[in-house]
């Protein structure tokens, strides 16, 4: 294996992968080690864990709101992402949940952006994956979000908004464009402040960065998007300004027993001073436990 492993990557040294076989970072489809001896076997199904040398280390901490043998809640803060990419490896949501639970088989069902916080979902046990991955396919799953964006007085609320999103430049940015709609975001006001309004957004749809654009495109952009409209690059240990998107709410019918379950972020967005409890309207993103 170690041979394979050496030829297949070449810009890889032989002593990395030794190192990572012996701390266990090379794992086969049941999370079995591998070691330099293991024999190599065509359709071997092989897993690493690509390594970034002086990775930084983000200074927020995730919280796992529930855990069972099926399924694992994690409440993810702002800036985390939640699986490796780019210079993020070792600091990821699902890194930090595999070395903290021992479970080399959690898989997240779905995703949030790095820059949103809140609610991930992830599957526990390869052989219940496919019943909750089929929620999210079948639409059998709530997700609930809240956001700060500037007010909104001229549209009449609840709203909804559908446009056709696609991917723009740079490759990472999506944008709007005419064309069958394949976008569905229902848009809610929780409260009311002179400047900015809290806002409960319900994607009917998942596209990528889908409530970004949309809310842009109403003229109320998130605060602290630096993405939509504009493009303004933060550096990487800039956390002056998170973004005010948070993932608060996940609901279901489990589908191995039939129960109901309902899960809320512990996290708070920004307090804008104009938005104060007083301006609370009697609807709110509530959330019952578990």
């Amino acid at each position: 294996m170690l041979d394979c492993l050496c030829e297949r990557f070449p810009a890889v040294g032989r002593g990395q992968w030794l190192a990572r076989m012996a701390r266990g970072r090379v794992v086969d489809g049941d999370g079995q080690w591998l070691t330099p001896e293991t024999p190599f076997r065509v359709g071997l199904d092989v897993h690493y864990y690509r390594e970034v040398s002086d990775e930084a280390a983000i200074p927020f901490d995730e919280v796992v709101l529930h855990v069972d043998t099926e399924v694992l809640v994690a409440d993810k803060p702002h800036f985390l992402p939640v699986m490796p990419a780019g210079a993020h490896v070792h600091e990821t949501l699902l890194g930090r949940l595999i070395r903290r639970t021992g479970n080399p088989m959690l898989v997240p069902l779905h995703r949030i952006d790095r820059d949103t916080a809140g609610l991930v979902l992830f599957s526990a046990n390869p052989l219940s994956r496919a019943h909750y991955q089929a929620l999210f396919r079948e639409r059998r799953i709530d997700k609930r979000y809240e956001a700060i964006a500037p007010a909104l007085p001229r549209i009449e609320f609840p709203c909804t908004r559908s446009s056709r999103i696609v991917a723009g430049e740079p490759f990472f940015r999506m944008q709007e464009i005419e064309g069958p709609e394949n976008s569905e975001t229902r848009i809610e006001v929780v409260a009311r402040g002179a400047d900015y309004w809290r806002y409960a957004l319900t994607p009917i749809t998942g596209r990528k960065h889908q409530l970004r654009v949309h809310m842009a495109a109403l003229g109320a952009p998130i605060a602290h998007d630096r993405t939509y409209p504009s493009l303004r690059q933060r550096a990487p240990d800039d956390y002056s300004a998170p973004l005010q998107l948070l993932a608060k709410r996940l609901s279901f019918i489990d589908p191995l027993t039939g129960v109901a379950r309902s899960f809320c972020s512990t996290f708070q967005l920004m307090h804008h001073d104009d938005i104060g409890p007083s301006q609370r309207p009697a609807m709110d993103i509530g959330c019952a436990g578990d």
